[in-house]
C-alpha cells in the first residue's frame, strides 16, 4: 500500500532504512531525517516503515491479548496495581477519563474544528469503556530515580495458558517497536538540527511501556460507541503497530481534517508525537489528538471475525508502545526550537489558522509532567 497507491491517511512515510543504512552525511540521509521532523511539525504523525519490523511478531501479540482478555474480571483483578497509579499492570474498563472531558484548552480545541471534523462528543463522557496492560520494557538506571512508582517491576498473568508466552511475545513485539522509535528519534533530532542522539539519550532510562489496549466488542460493538475519548498521549512518542478492527482517527495539526488511520500491510507502524515532544521543542511539535470509536468498518470487521474465527475473543486489541523520556531528565524547551516554534505559530495564524491561546512550557522533572497528567486522566491520586 505504500508508493504510489498513496496512503488513504495523507500522512507522510518515512523510511527508517534510509537513516539506517545510508552514509549519515548523505544527502539522501539528511532529506528524510527533514521529511521526518516536518511531518511531525505539520501532522504531529507519520507512517514508519522500518523493514526489521515483522507482521507475524504482531499477529503473535494480537492473539496472546486477545486471550488475556478473555479470562474472567476476577482474573484480571490479580494485575491491577492502583497504588501504583495503573502504570504496571492491567487497568480494567471504566477507569480512565479522557482528559479533554474536563480540560478547557483541549475543548476549545474541539470549538475550533469545523462541526464534520469533530470527534464525538466528550463532554458528559464517562470514563472509557477500555482495559489496557501496561508492560514496561526500560534499561535501568545506573542512580536511584526520584520516581519509583513510575519505575515498577513487571507482572506476569499467572494462567498456565498464558504465562509461558506472556514474557517473550511481548519483549519481542516490545522490542521491535522500541528499536524503530529510537530511531525515528533519532532522524526527528537531526531533521530539527539537533545531534542524532539528544532525544534518544535524554530517554536512555525512560519508563517506555509496551502499552495494549483491549475493547470488548461483544459489550461495546455498536456503531458511535467511544472507546477511547479525544485525548492526545503525555510520553514522547507513541507507536502503533496494525490492529485487527479500524476505529482509530487521527487529527492533523495543519488541516483540523479527522483522518481515520489505516496501516499498510508489512513493515509499517504509526507514530504520534506525545506532550513530552512538544514540551522540549517549545510547542513546534504539538502532541496529536486522537481517538477510537466504532465506526462502520469497524462493524464490518466484527461481522467478518465472527464468521471467520467464530472461536476467537471479539476484543479489539490496540498494538501500542509509549516511549519515554527518562523520568529524572530536566524538561525544557530547547532554546533554537522554541523560536521556531514562535515563527510556525505566526505563519499559521496569517493563514487564518489560530491555534488558541499560546502555551507555556516550564522547567520541570519529567516524572512531575507524568504525574501532572496521570491525575488528569484519574489514575494517580490527586
Amino acid at each position: 500500500m505504500a508508493g504510489s497507491q498513496g496512503l488513504s491517511m495523507d500522512l507522510p512515510v518515512i523510511d527508517l532504512d534510509v537513516f539506517l543504512y545510508k552514509p549519515r552525511d548523505s544527502i539522501e540521509v539528511q532529506a528524510e531525517c527533514a521529511k521526518a521532523a516536518n511531518a511531525l511539525i505539520t501532522y504531529g504523525a507519520l507512517v514508519l516503515h522500518d523493514s526489521r519490523v515483522s507482521e507475524d511478531d504482531n499477529t503473535t501479540f494480537l492473539d496472546l491479548l486477545e486471550d488475556y482478555f478473555a479470562q474472567p474480571e476476577e482474573d484480571l483483578k490479580k494485575d491491577e496495581r492502583p497504588e501504583l497509579s495503573y502504570q504496571i499492570g492491567v487497568t480494567l474498563e471504566n477507569t480512565e477519563k479522557p482528559k479533554c472531558a474536563v480540560d478547557e484548552p483541549c475543548l476549545n480545541v474541539i470549538e475550533r474544528l469545523a462541526p464534520s471534523e469533530r470527534p464525538l462528543d466528550i463532554k458528559g463522557h464517562e470514563p472509557d469503556p477500555k482495559c489496557r496492560f501496561f508492560w514496561r520494557m526500560v534499561e535501568a538506571p545506573p542512580y536511584k530515580t526520584q520516581f519509583p512508582g513510575l519505575n515498577a517491576d513487571n507482572i506476569t498473568p499467572d494462567a498456565p495458558h498464558i504465562k509461558q508466552r506472556w514474557g517473550p511475545v511481548m519483549n519481542q513485539w516490545g522490542a521491535s517497536m522500541k528499536n524503530a522509535v529510537e530511531g525515528l528519534t533519532q532522524m526527528t533530532a537531526v531533521g530539527l538540527g539537533l545531534p542524532a542522539d539528544t532525544f534518544k539519550d535524554a530517554g536512555r532510562y525512560g519508563p517506555h511501556l509496551l502499552a495494549p489496549t483491549a475493547s470488548d466488542l461483544q459489550k461495546y460493538g455498536n456503531v458511535n460507541t467511544i472507546l477511547a475519548g479525544f485525548h492526545t498521549d503525555l510520553n514522547f512518542l507513541t507507536i502503533h503497530g496494525r490492529s485487527r478492527y479500524p476505529g482509530l482517527h487521527i487529527w492533523a495539526r495543519n488541516t483540523g481534517k479527522k483522518i481515520p488511520v489505516k496501516i499498510p500491510q508489512g513493515n509499517y507502524l504509526l507514530v504520534q508525537a506525545g506532550k513530552q515532544l512538544e514540551h522540549i521543542t517549545g510547542g513546534l511539535i504539538k502532541a496529536g489528538y486522537h481517538e477510537v470509536v466504532v465506526n462502520e468498518s469497524t462493524v464490518k470487521v466484527i461481522n467478518d471475525r465472527k464468521e471467520n474465527s467464530p472461536d476467537r475473543p471479539l476484543v479489539r486489541i490496540s498494538s501500542t508502545f509509549f516511549w519515554h523520556l527518562s523520568s529524572d531528565y530536566d524538561l525544557v524547551p530547547i532554546p533554537q526550537l522554541k523560536a521556531k516554534a514562535k515563527e510556525v505559530r505566526a505563519a499559521q495564524f496569517n493563514l487564518g489558522k489560530d491555534e488558541g491561546e499560546e502555551v507555556e512550557y516550564p522547567a520541570l522533572k519529567v516524572g512531575e509532567q507524568v504525574s501532572n497528567e496521570l491525575k488528569h486522566i484519574a489514575l494517580m491520586a490527586k
